[in-house]
């Protein structure tokens, strides 16, 4: 179904976004830096975590609607 490939996807390109800001870590580390990471990275991963839920909970009602629709 078209919501699990875009949850894979949600996931994927969050996972990848955490990495480079871990490789951008080792080299700005300064007030600013952990600002960023509190103001912006902290509550976009806490975002994605809550509509991965909703994504999932949306992917069962779904195929529960086709199954009955069946």
């Amino acid at each position: 179904m078209r919501l699990t490939a875009n949850r894979m996807r949600l996931t994927a390109l969050t996972k990848s976004l955490l990495v480079k800001w871990a490789e951008t870590r080792e080299t700005w580390k300064d007030d600013r830096a952990q600002q960023f990471e509190q103001l912006y990275l902290r509550e976009l991963e806490a975002s994605v975590d809550a509509s991965l839920g909703v994504v999932e909970e949306l992917d069962e009602l779904i195929n529960q609607l086709r199954t009955d629709c069946e």
